[in-house]
């Protein structure tokens, strides 16, 4: 069996990848990181998977257009500014790219430009342009983690990642950064992922490998139920780990996307941990669903609850409001067969069965719930079905982050 180590190195741990990071002025504070640039020494091959949002900023409608070929050969991304709904935003957005093509040697059509932060204010491109010689000059292949800080909004964490493994006996890698604290509701995905790697795959398998990695990883992720406008993850892989090129679904595929699928699931807890205002990590399992596709609704359902999340803040075991997550769910299940149980490094309570309370102690499950990693054991006894998703708890101070964001 095939072992995806944990490694160092974040975006810049498969070979050929540089990155780089620093304050150009889009953010008023001078100690905060506001432009992050990721670049392949050679050219790569590239997917990526956009917000559902009807209202999408300027960045993506440039990245997509870029990316139709399924090239790209770098990543520029600011903080501090979304670059939506602006009149000059899709200008502002071609003109980052055309800047960083002069200093990189390379067509802009092969960069991928992003951006996050305060939506319906107008990007000055002048920063971008004055730091962009510097930003290009500071790429190292150590540079990954001054790119994740250069990304981050409300983030309190960096979010960063890379393993290894091994693909007919060659040594692969994936490396990872993201962002996302608030306004997170993928669906794809209110987030910002840039992946990395060397391993040799075709374009298409390659968007085949994202899109099934993320149904279960950024899309089962839950902050605040807010979809942004601006949120999509990328992978660009450039081939230089010499493994037999994946060009079908076949063993080195799968290999591949487990390991893809690690990464993922690392971000995507990462993200809801860091929930602005949150205080716990949430995770609903449900298993005994009729199928997947329900399990995937019913577990979503659970910790978007504004009343659940507030709960678990309180360290309230108020399973009732699982059920009532459950039952507004778009999908069909008999509450009657619902078993419910709470979880934490402290131990396991059974608090439902059969769509009923159990006696249980109170004061022994807010032990447990008084933990800041929570999990909520959902079994249906219907089907095979089973999925997990992760939120946060709801705290006073998520409203307070949010109530003066601009400023």
């Amino acid at each position: 069996m095939n072992t995806i180590n944990q490694i160092p190195g974040g975006v810049c741990a498969p070979q050929g990848f540089k990155a780089s990071g620093m304050h150009c002025g889009i953010t008023k504070k001078v100690e905060k990181k506001d432009i992050g640039l990721i670049f392949s020494t050679v050219p790569c091959v590239s997917a990526a998977v956009y917000t559902k949002n009807k209202v999408k900023a300027a960045p993506l409608k440039v990245t997509r257009e870029h990316l139709e070929n399924g090239t790209a050969q770098a990543i520029l991304c600011n903080s501090g500014n979304a670059n939506a709904c602006n009149a000059d935003g899709y200008d502002v957005a071609s003109k980052m790219c055309q800047i960083a093509s002069a200093f990189l040697g390379i067509p802009e059509s092969e960069i991928v430009v992003a951006s996050t932060g305060v939506i319906g204010q107008p990007l000055n491109i002048h920063p971008v342009d004055a730091c962009m010689k510097s930003l290009v000059g500071y790429l190292s292949e150590n540079g990954s983690g001054e790119a994740a800080d250069a990304i981050m909004t409300t983030d309190l964490m960096k979010k960063e990642i890379a393993v290894s493994f091994t693909l007919g006996g060659k040594e692969c890698k994936i490396g990872a950064i993201a962002k996302g604290s608030g306004m997170i509701h993928p669906n794809m995905g209110t987030m910002l992922s840039f992946i990395t790697t060397d391993a040799d795959i075709t374009a298409p398998m390659l968007s085949k490998a994202l899109k099934m990695v993320v149904e279960d990883t950024f899309n089962m992720v839950s902050v605040d139920g807010d979809t942004s406008t601006n949120d999509m993850a990328v992978v660009l892989a450039n081939g230089l780990a010499g493994n037999a090129k994946i060009e079908a679904q076949e063993d080195d595929f799968d290999t591949f996307v487990i390991a893809l699928m690690y990464v993922c699931i690392y971000l995507a807890r990462m993200m809801a941990k860091d929930g602005e205002g949150a205080t716990k990590l949430l995770e609903c399992s449900v298993k005994g669903a009729k199928t997947e596709e329900s399990a995937r609704i019913l577990a979503k359902s659970v910790i978007t609850s504004s009343l659940f999340k507030t709960a678990m803040f309180g360290a309230d075991a108020n399973w009732g409001r699982v059920l009532c997550a459950l039952g507004y769910a778009e999908t069909d299940f008999d509450p009657a067969k619902a078993e419910v149980s709470f979880a934490s490094k402290a131990g396991e309570i059974l608090v439902c069965r059969d769509g009923c309370g159990v006696a249980f102690s109170e004061s022994r499950a807010k032990e447990i719930l008084l933990h800041d990693e929570i999990e909520v054991h959902v079994d249906l006894h219907q089907g095979p079905g089973e999925a997990v998703a992760w939120g946060c708890d709801l705290t006073y101070d998520y409203v307070k982050i949010n109530g003066d964001y601009r400023s």
